[in-house]
């Protein structure tokens, strides 16, 4: 017994270091890109030794793939609402809530990502892209069941993803827009729920069945 509580504090450092190590190298990664971000930037970022960098993550590339690994794992966990609920409105919300509110607590993740897709990175088609795509089609295919039910309007479900992910990562990747638009501040407490819910209440009044809807279509898989 004596034995488990020092394995204990040692897997609990190590999970902290590799936080501390992720969320630094995302934001020096998001700032220079993976060719311009060198490891004692992350290192210094982090507050930890170079050293200890490299022992967690022996090389530049598996830490940065490691961070896009974590970024699209964090965004899964985001619709999990899709597992849990059969209303679409409360999924919509739930979900459009915390993708937007994500663009605000973790912004430099979602600028990585963005950096990856724009440059066709080798990291997501190698590694990510067969579990994103799989993802994506889950979600696809419970939107298309609802609008099959007239649950939702008859718009094409992968659209409607597209522009989720456009309107609520607008907030992270073009937060120095924001800002400008904004009298050079940061969106408030305030200001941020307003967007929240306004960009909540502009997807329900889109994607919602209404009356004079046209009839309901099927879509291609």
């Amino acid at each position: 017994m004596s034995s488990a509580k020092p394995e204990s504090k040692k897997a609990q450092v190590r999970a902290e270091n590799t936080r501390r190590i992720i969320s630094a190298a995302e934001k020096v990664f998001a700032e220079k890109g993976f060719s311009g971000g060198t490891t004692q930037e992350i290192a210094d970022a982090a507050g930890l030794p170079k050293a200890n960098v490299h022992y967690y993550f022996p090389t530049k590339e598996g830490l940065y793939a490691r961070v896009l690994d974590d970024i699209l794992e964090e965004w899964k966990s985001d619709a999990e609402i899709f597992d849990t609920s059969d209303d679409p409105e409360v999924v919509f919300r739930a979900y459009i809530r915390r993708k937007i509110e994500h663009s605000f607590t973790r912004p430099y993740a979602s600028k990585v990502w963005a950096m990856e897709i724009i440059g066709r990175g080798h990291v997501f088609e190698d590694q990510l892209k067969a579990s994103f795509l799989k993802w994506n089609r889950k979600k696809v295919s419970q939107l298309r069941k609802w609008i099959e039910q007239g649950r939702l309007a008859p718009v094409d479900p992968q659209h409607v993803m597209y522009a989720i992910w456009a309107t609520t990562q607008h907030y992270a990747d073009f937060e120095h827009q924001i800002r400008a638009v904004n009298n050079g501040k940061p969106l408030s407490r305030a200001q941020t729920e307003k967007a929240i819910e306004s960009v909540i209440q502009l997807f329900l009044q889109g994607v919602m069945p209404r009356q004079e809807s046209a009839p309901i279509r099927s879509w291609p898989e």
